[in-house]
């Protein structure tokens, strides 16, 4: 009998990606023998190379909202003599049914979303009110059959970090090498300011840490270096500002030596999570109820506003209050408790 063998048609959300990881080891656990790969855009990949279930990651060539069609139905072709006996499909997109047409793919499951009859073959329909967290809905693919008769058994996503990668890095970066605790600040949000919480609380948090002699490193992308300098330069130059400095995959393994979090509602804020760290996530337009950490030591500082939760980018009403009146006195406590 031919093995069972699936490919994931990832998400292209980092916090979304470590969500999935829940999904692959239910898939595993159903069936310990099916093999699993995980197309995804080539940015997510160094978190399936963390996940144990995963055999391939396989990056997408395609850029982010592109159609692309006969792209995507040449990249299909080319995956025919794979023989998958399924594909699940975690983004809603008519684009993304595409590809495993073209591979030939027998079992093609995803939710009902963007005219995607005859794409896709095994067509879930998706009540969000009784299934409102991400997490949720991507085990839900895992079921044989309809939601009505599935009990969901949702595991905690995990990521397995390197720490002799870790060690190469800090060396590589002349990072001190004491044995000082570890505070990670990831003040960045990719999706925007409105899931930021001011620079100048975190830089107060950092301060109340520094001066008990803590070491504190700050995490970010490329695009958050103008807030981890700002970071940086409040608190008199003494953290460790690795803004821009670190792959995603270098920024996994350096984040398992730290020993607390705290994170805007972020893709780190998940990696934190999935790396078993004691973070304190910060909402601000989003939902916490939606996107979680999943990790029993997580705190949520989350005010709940009348005109939250919005999920815009920037505040509609100019004033920011679902962060700024989250006082960073709140989360030294948090921190404080948790140590």
């Amino acid at each position: 009998m031919a093995q069972d063998k699936v490919l994931i048609l990832g998400p292209s959300w980092v916090g979304d990606m470590v969500l999935a990881h829940s999904l692959f080891q239910e898939l595993k656990t159903q069936n310990p023998s099916v093999q699993i790969d995980v197309a995804a855009p080539f940015w997510t990949i160094p978190l399936i190379d963390r996940m144990p279930e995963i055999s391939n990651g396989i990056p997408l060539p395609f850029k982010h909202k592109q159609l692309a069609i006969f792209d995507r139905i040449r990249f299909g072709l080319s995956l025919r003599q794979e023989g998958y006996t399924q594909a699940i499909l975690l983004v809603n997109s008519f684009k993304s049914a595409i590809l495993p047409v073209a591979a030939g793919i027998p079992k093609r499951t995803g939710f009902l979303g963007e005219m995607r009859y005859g794409l896709l073959n095994d067509i879930r329909p998706l009540d969000q009110s009784k299934y409102p967290r991400t997490i949720d809905r991507f085990v839900l693919l895992a079921s044989p059959g309809s939601e009505s008769s599935v009990k969901l058994n949702v595991r905690d996503p995990v990521l397995i970090a390197s720490q002799a990668n870790a060690l190469e890095i800090k060396k590589r970066l002349s990072i001190d090498m004491d044995a000082n605790p570890i505070l990670a600040l990831c003040p960045g949000a990719e999706y925007g300011n409105a899931k930021r919480w001011p620079a100048e609380y975190f830089s107060e948090v950092a301060n109340h840490f520094l001066d008990r002699d803590w070491k504190v490193w700050l995490f970010g992308s490329d695009k958050d270096t103008i807030v981890t300098e700002h970071i940086n330069q409040l608190t008199r130059n003494r953290c460790t500002d690795l803004g821009g400095k670190t792959k995603l995959g270098e920024a996994i393994d350096l984040m398992s030596l730290c020993d607390c979090v705290v994170s805007n509602d972020s893709g780190l804020m998940h990696v934190a999570a999935a790396l078993n760290k004691k973070v304190v996530a910060i909402y601000g337009s989003s939902d916490p109820f939606h996107t979680p950490p999943m990790n029993p030591k997580a705190v949520i500082e989350y005010l709940g506003l009348e005109c939250s939760p919005c999920f815009e980018r920037e505040c509609p009403l100019g004033h920011l209050n679902c962060l700024k009146l989250i006082p960073p006195s709140k989360i030294i406590r948090d921190l404080s408790e948790s140590i």
